[in-house]
């Protein structure tokens, strides 16, 4: 074979096999990762007001229900929105409402077996019946938590615990409330 040749087949190889073979799997980095999950939950929460307009333990939980969307666009931008209704076990008529969203990070270095946690920091509004229906209110709230996902299948998802502590900043004469609580419930992947 003369030089030229052997040259000319030798950068023809090296040429074809700088292509990207790929199989029949999509690589990770250019795979979906947009997922939308959405879930119910059940909630237990010290309110942080026992009545008198005063802002403090509450010698009665509040239990109620609520619902939830997580949205992940990548790895590592993900948003969740909920929406919380505490009305179960009420002390003199008083409830409260929550409606949040905001960034969720998960940290899957501590990932284990199935489950995944997360923290999450949260914005939005809080609605608040106060002693025997005399006044109600709506409040900002800031929400700093986090909490445990258990996948059990593709689609469906167990929400093992999800803690939450709450930060109403401007309640009543510029005093803050502090409710906190958890949550458990179970999640479905739409896509």
């Amino acid at each position: 074979m003369k030089p030229l040749a052997f040259l000319v087949l030798l950068s023809g190889l090296l040429a074809t096999a700088s292509f990207p073979l790929r199989a029949q799997v999509v690589a990770s980095a250019s795979g979906r990762q947009f997922t939308l999950t959405a879930g119910a939950f059940g909630s237990v929460f010290q309110p942080d007001y026992g009545g008198g307009g005063i802002a403090g333990t509450s010698t009665n939980r509040l239990y109620g229900v609520g619902t939830y969307v997580d949205i992940k666009f990548t790895r590592w931008i993900q948003i969740e929105g909920e929406a919380r209704w505490l009305r179960f076990n009420q002390l003199d008529n008083i409830n409260q409402t929550n409606y949040l969203i905001g960034p969720r990070l998960p940290i899957p270095h501590a990932r284990f077996w199935r489950a995944t946690p997360y923290a999450k920091a949260l914005v939005g509004l809080a609605d608040m019946n106060f002693d025997f229906n005399v006044i109600t209110g709506r409040f900002t709230a800031l929400a700093y938590g986090g909490g445990v996902d258990w996948r059990l299948t593709r689609k469906i998802s167990v929400r093992a615990i999800d803690f939450e502590y709450q930060q109403w900043p401007k309640w009543l004469n510029n005093e803050q409330l502090f409710p906190y609580g958890v949550s458990v419930g179970i999640g479905y992947k739409i896509f």
